[in-house]
């Protein structure tokens, strides 16, 4: 590491040695964008509405239904179901719990809505700068392939620019990190002068057949697609007490989770079939981790568009949710041009 970064949270000791522990680690897959392609300058919306329906998530044997619509005002949720309630925005201050997943609420007890990662990564992901989502659920529909329906759905209805309505570039100014107690961390580092583009240094690792895997990659609307594709991930010691003992946890009794939609990893083999192959290797669960879980993370930052690179080591929903928490409260993105 040639600079030493301003750490924002965590203990900077164990900083160093993760450092070293990412870069043993061979890089699986490189992707890029296009040698001269850079983010749009003006900012987007939705060109048509789009509606999808499926599985619940948390409600097994029910559909849910999500409309998207285009937008002027940012990412808002709103709940069909409940009346009187305000919208729920899409930013660091609306997120109630990033345990397990981000949950975001506003208003009411009763107005949040569940597992939000899994469709604001469209905002990064795409280049989708304002929605309206409207759910009859608080949770959102449940795919075989990760959110590749949504990706679909939103290229389907396509993407317009709305003219007048330039796109905020945000950047730090020096290099900042975050560090777990397990030696997780993100790092955040400004871009090089004049390029708006957001890159990527992912790397998992996990104590069963996932075990370690890395990817570097721009984002870029085809990069994120093909990684959008990627399921969550479970161990099969997880996987088993959730289909027995979680039937008598309320959280967990009617969560739509299948061996279909949900990649479950042995000690030592899968139990059910990977996807995301490259050179015979899965690297399901890193896309999963970058493109469903971080690159959603940093969608929160409504006030612009964030752009230089961010690492990632052995983080998850909890670090990236502090992260951004902190960019914004401690006002360390500026501007760029």
């Amino acid at each position: 590491m040639s600079l030493i970064p301003h750490i924002l949270a965590g203990d900077s000791k164990l900083l160093l040695p993760s450092w070293k522990s990412l870069h043993d680690i061979p890089v699986d897959e490189v992707r890029r964008a296009p040698a001269d392609w850079q983010p749009s300058p003006w900012q987007t919306t939705l060109a048509h509405d789009t509606i999808i329906c499926g599985p619940s998530t948390y409600r097994r044997g029910r559909l849910c239904t999500l409309k998207m619509s285009p937008a002027t005002d940012g990412w808002n949720f709103q709940r069909t179901d409940l009346t009187g309630q305000p919208l729920i925005p899409v930013a660091p201050n609306s997120i109630r719990s990033a345990n397990r997943s981000l949950v975001l609420h506003s208003g009411g007890q009763a107005n949040y809505f569940r597992m939000t990662e899994h469709i604001i990564a469209l905002r990064y992901g795409l280049g989708l700068d304002n929605l309206r989502l409207t759910s009859d659920s608080f949770d959102p529909p449940l795919f075989d392939n990760g959110s590749l329906p949504l990706v679909k759905a939103v290229q389907q209805a396509g993407i317009e620019p709305l003219p007048g309505s330039p796109r905020q570039f945000l950047a730090v100014q020096e290099p900042v990190a975050i560090v777990n107690p397990k030696g997780g961390f993100l790092l955040l580092e400004p871009p090089p002068d004049g390029d708006k583009r957001l890159t990527f240094d992912v790397a998992v690792d996990f104590p069963t057949a996932i075990g370690k895997q890395r990817i570097q990659f721009d984002l870029h609307p085809d990069v994120f697609a093909y990684g959008a594709a990627a399921r969550t991930n479970c161990s099969a010691t997880d996987w088993l007490l959730l289909r027995t003992l979680g039937v008598f946890s309320s959280e967990y009794r009617h969560i739509g989770y299948t061996d279909r939609n949900i990649l479950v990893a042995g000690k030592h083999a899968y139990r059910n079939q990977p996807a995301l192959l490259h050179d015979g290797k899965s690297l399901e669960a890193v896309w999963h981790r970058a493109c469903l879980d971080l690159i959603a993370a940093l969608s929160l930052l409504s006030q612009g568009w964030l752009c230089g690179k961010v690492t990632s080591y052995k983080a998850g929903h909890a670090l990236d949710a502090q992260f951004v928490t902190l960019l914004t409260q401690q006002r360390l993105l500026v501007a760029v041009k």
